[in-house]
């Protein structure tokens, strides 16, 4: 079982090297973590952008660019739609996001024509969260993607979840369905879909997984939080994953971790044909390196 960050690298080197294409590839963090995931023989990388801008980035940093392929297509669009053309032609397993929009990045792997999708899928995006003060990781969804995911969505997000839940060596993920309070709360959304799904998941209807809800955060994952409320259950104080209700909930959870808890993340978006690594322009290398690994893991075999 993966239980931290760092685990990630040798579990990483024990399957068959992937090849990570970068998309805009014009600014150093993106390009220092495609480096040091080549040079540690996690990957291969493909660097997609400005030849030039790369080649200086490359220069100043005292790397051999030659263990890359550069290819020079300096439009952001143009770069995306390349990218996923070389996925459909088997000439990479992963993408990355280097220094383009995400709605760009995006958009590319939703076109309805010449994307990413499979039928039946929707594109979700899973945060793995190494935070100091709790006892594992936590895998967190949906912090980027889905602005106010439906229930069937949410459905989906569950599934996604489970999976990277078992890429990590959980077999039985803990689901905390994240609302305002442990009291159904008829008049929330939020409450009424934490309800069902955790009727949904006892009822067997959702497999894979132990789902409880509706929780609040922290009965969610602390213990002390739920033994003084009385409340008792497989996932208080122990959840594994936590589905949260909207965007603006995961993300604003997502950087207090990141920022004001020293806690470490990796984060790739689900979903698509291949797994592709979604991380903010300020992220450090080290949070993307973590971020590639995940998604290397992702890939199917």
């Amino acid at each position: 079982m993966i239980k931290n960050l760092e685990d990630l690298f040798s579990a990483v080197l024990q399957r068959p090297k992937r090849t990570l294409i970068v998309v805009s590839a014009n600014e150093n963090h993106s390009i220092e973590a495609a480096y040091s995931a080549v040079k540690n023989g996690l990957i291969h990388a493909v660097l997609i952008g400005d030849e030039k801008t790369i080649a200086t980035i490359c220069a100043n940093l005292n790397f051999d660019s030659s263990l890359f392929k550069v290819i020079h297509q300096p439009d952001d669009r143009l770069a995306a739609a390349l990218a996923v053309r070389m996925i459909h032609q088997k000439e990479g397993d992963i993408l990355m996001k280097g220094l383009i929009s995400s709605d760009k990045f995006i958009k590319a792997i939703l076109d309805k024509e010449t994307g990413l999708m499979e039928h039946g899928n929707i594109l979700s995006h899973i945060t793995l969260i190494q935070n100091p003060n709790y006892s594992k990781l936590l895998i967190v969804s949906d912090a980027a993607v889905i602005p106010q995911p439906d229930f069937g969505q949410k459905v989906k997000i569950i599934m996604y979840m489970v999976k990277t839940a078992n890429v990590l060596g959980i077999i039985m993920p803990k689901i905390a369905v994240i609302a305002p309070s442990e009291q159904l709360l008829v008049q929330i959304d939020s409450s009424r879909d934490a309800a069902l799904l955790s009727v949904m998941g006892k009822r067997g209807q959702i497999t894979g997984c132990i789902i409880d809800g509706p929780l609040s955060l922290d009965l969610a994952i602390d213990r002390e939080s739920a033994q003084i409320k009385g409340i008792n259950s497989e996932v208080v104080g122990d959840a594994d994953c936590l589905l949260f209700p909207n965007l603006d909930a995961a993300n604003v959870f997502y950087k207090t971790n990141t920022k004001l808890a020293n806690a470490e993340s990796a984060a790739i978006l689900v979903g698509a044909k291949v797994p592709a690594v979604l991380t903010s322009r300020g992220d450090s290398s080290l949070t993307k390196q973590y971020s590639i690994a995940l998604a290397s893991l992702a890939t199917k075999n």
